[in-house]
């Protein structure tokens, strides 16, 4: 839309603004019912009144003004009994007439709220009826609005009793400090409960409105010390709590997707958590299962704990060559750190659920954290990383591989290779100084931590290529590594956009350029939904490759925010 002109200067305030609309956009409406549609709406005496109620407040609260008195409401009707004993003239008449109709009443009211800061609303008087032997009882009045109570309910499976089963943090119980975890709900708005069953008296609860009364026996109240509210967690998983057939109430669950950050508000039940959304203004908490109720859940249903690792083909564009892979048909032998490591039979770290993670931003003085790209053969990682090497040669950097082969005339040491011998490069693997390894026609490859240290060293962003099992063994304190999922377009606009491309499918400079085939798109679709699937949670973005320039600058958007803004980060990597 065009720029509006607002007249009189730069103070014209908004109902000048809201005034001038319609003549200013007249020359962009198409039709003359849509110009009277505008005429009409910005023209509304309503609508001007309450710009004007906003401007007049706007003005007012720069001047942080304070009330002259915090009983105006008395102060009305103390002038109305003394204005009745005096002689009746027909200003006092219009006068008591003023002060007495509703809606004045209730403006003086509301000011003496707003004066007094007194908003808790009006309760019922407390019944009458209270059983005098029952001195154990509280009666409670809470007001509800549409918000749920939150807090659940379960029966005593030996006593048939109703028991506050847990308070939701945030909620209108918790708020209230009056209703605790143990309690015994004997009745609900004079209904009693002890002859219902949960599902009966939440509806009851459901269907009230305003002020609800308790009848409750009170509980043993356990103060437990826990870091309430002061944990972050980073969701590694999708959930929906009506989908999830554990949960005790549906109702009180909170939904969340992968790479959702959550704050834990409790940790008092060890199955069910409570926590809400980072950053969300709704106080009320919701339930989540528990990590270790989680990942026993997960655990249960993967038997193949350990995943192999996957299984990719080496596709890269010509001319430039810096990722380890090795082809399909190629491939001998393809290690990593991930086999040389021990690993316990149940590790945790394949069952994802949630991790700790803290607020972290790059202090000027420290090195860049190293970016981990991952993607399937073809996909266009090794595009992506030459774009922006070119974009800035002294910015960013890539890892010179090792191998044991020779050195060929037109190469030179630590330029295309870093060239060792093989009983050194067997050393090394037995070291677990290498990233990943694989043997090639009797020659060894690999890419090194040595080499990451290296680009890193020289005060650059390090661009490395890895398969993805390999991820979490980079995911330390030292690299603080950012992942990003290079992922593939439909299979239609692959065969759309890389019709006319070729790819080199062998490791040798002489191998021959080769059109993609539909096998290439399947394997390349394929690839990349068993990485999603099974190391997604370990990926920071995920930018499709659909068109080279959009995927670049998407990237190079990521890299600046990356660089100056304030990213979510495993607690571990900052307080190891």
């Amino acid at each position: 839309m065009p720029a509006l002109s607002t007249g009189s200067g730069s103070d014209t305030g908004l109902y000048e603004l809201l005034a001038a609309l319609p003549a200013q956009l007249q020359p962009h409406v198409d039709s003359q019912e849509d110009l009277t549609f505008l005429w009409d709406m910005f023209g509304e005496k309503s609508l001007h009144s309450l710009v004007k109620i906003h401007e007049k407040l706007h003005y007012y609260e720069k001047q942080s003004p304070v009330p002259i008195l915090h009983g105006a409401a008395a102060l009305a009707d103390d002038l109305a009994e003394e204005l009745q004993n005096k002689p009746l003239n027909s200003e006092i008449r219009e006068l008591l007439k003023l002060l007495s109709k509703p809606n004045v009443k209730a403006l003086l009211s509301v000011h003496d709220t707003v004066a007094q800061k007194n908003y808790d609303p009006m309760l019922p008087p407390m019944p009458e009826d209270i059983d005098d032997e029952e001195d154990s009882v509280k009666i409670i009045c809470l007001f509800k609005n549409r918000e749920p109570l939150g807090a659940t309910i379960k029966k005593d499976e030996q006593t048939g009793a109703i028991i506050v089963a847990r308070i939701m943090r945030g909620g209108a119980a918790d708020r209230s400090g009056l209703i605790h975890v143990g309690d015994e709900l004997r009745e609900v708005n004079g209904i009693p409960v002890e002859d219902k069953r949960p599902e009966e008296i939440i509806q009851i609860l459901g269907q009230s409105q305003g002020a609800i009364t308790f009848k409750i026996i009170p509980g043993i109240k356990e103060e437990t010390p826990s870091k309430e509210g002061k944990m972050f967690i980073k969701a590694l998983f999708d959930y929906n709590p009506n989908e999830d057939k554990a949960i005790p109430c549906k109702e009180a669950g909170l939904s969340f997707k992968k790479g959702d950050i959550l704050q834990i508000m409790s940790q008092d039940d060890a199955t069910w958590w409570q926590a809400k959304h980072e950053g969300d203004a709704n106080p009320r908490a919701g339930l989540i299962p528990s990590k270790h109720f989680q990942e026993r859940r997960l655990a249960l249903r993967r038997p193949e704990i350990l995943v192999q690792p996957l299984k990719v083909s080496n596709r890269k564009s010509s001319g430039f060559r810096r990722s380890f892979r090795l082809s399909r048909k190629d491939k001998k032998t393809n290690k990593s750190m991930y086999e040389c490591k021990k690993s316990d039979q149940y590790d945790t770290a394949d069952v994802p659920t949630y991790e700790e993670v803290t607020p972290y931003r790059r202090q000027t003085n420290e090195k860049y954290r190293l970016v981990v790209l991952v993607g399937p053969v073809g996909v266009g990682l090794n595009e992506l990383k030459r774009k922006l090497l070119i974009s800035d040669t002294q910015h960013y950097g890539v890892t010179v591989p090792h191998t044991t082969r020779a050195r060929r005339s037109q190469e030179s040491d630590g330029v295309e290779y870093i060239f060792i011998s093989k009983h050194l490069f067997e050393t090394d693997v037995q070291n677990n100084k290498f990233i990943e390894y694989g043997e090639y026609k009797n020659n060894y490859y690999g890419t090194s931590i040595d080499s990451v240290r290296s680009v890193l060293a020289k005060n650059k962003v390090c661009l490395l290529d890895v398969q993805p099992h390999t991820v979490k063994h980079l995911r330390t304190l030292e690299f603080k590594p950012y992942v990003i999922f290079i992922k593939p377009p439909s299979i239609e606009r692959l065969r759309e956009t890389r019709k006319n491309a070729k790819i080199i499918s062998s490791r040798d400079d002489q191998g021959a350029a080769k059109p993609f085939t539909e096998e290439d798109f399947q394997e390349m679709i394929k690839s990349a939904q068993i990485m999603e699937s099974q190391y997604g949670h370990l990926f920071d973005k995920i930018i499709i490759n659909d068109d080279l320039t959009v995927a670049f600058n998407e990237l190079k958007t990521t890299f600046d925010k990356l660089e100056t803004e304030t990213h979510w980060v495993p607690v571990s990597w900052l307080h190891s």
